[in-house]
């Protein structure tokens, strides 16, 4: 399963599309969503989120998907939980310091953002930190639910 997970990874440019879909597809749907009501609709869009960006990406479900971010590579699947970077403690040849045998999250968000044209320069913005409260929940609707209050 790592092997599929990284070969897939390894090429975002598809995934890339489908993330640029997807997003515009829900903000198609906002208005149908609202009138549904959030909270009615959250459970099953988690449910199906689990499903489509587990096998792929390791999703933690943390509810602030950054994948367009960071190069396709989830950034809760790295053992310290970073979200803007390395930690410092990153070995020779880029492997990870808690798991030396893997190589570092953010080495590969890196190498990945740079073969992505629409969102690769995403990779330098920082995030902001995690609102755990939102985690288990989805992060499309979070997303369209966040930019409806701004």
């Amino acid at each position: 399963m790592r092997a599929l997970r990284a070969f897939v990874q390894d090429h975002p440019r598809p995934l890339e599309l489908a993330y640029h879909l997807t997003e515009w597809l829900f903000r198609r749907l906002d208005p149908w969503l609202a009138r549904l009501g959030y909270h009615r609709v959250g459970r099953p869009l988690a449910a199906l989120e689990k499903l489509s960006k587990r096998p792929i990406f390791g999703c933690q479900m943390c509810g602030q998907c950054t994948l367009q971010s960071t190069g396709m590579t989830c950034p809760m699947t790295c053992p310290k939980l970073i979200r803007n970077g390395p930690c410092g403690g990153v070995r020779a040849g880029g492997f990870c310091e808690v798991y030396p045998d893997r190589q570092c999250i953010w080495v590969q968000a890196y190498e990945r953002s740079r073969k992505m044209p629409r969102y690769g320069e995403r990779i330098l913005d920082h995030q902001p930190p995690l609102d755990w409260r939102l985690t288990g929940t989805s992060a499309w609707l979070n997303l369209i639910a966040s930019d409806r209050d701004a």
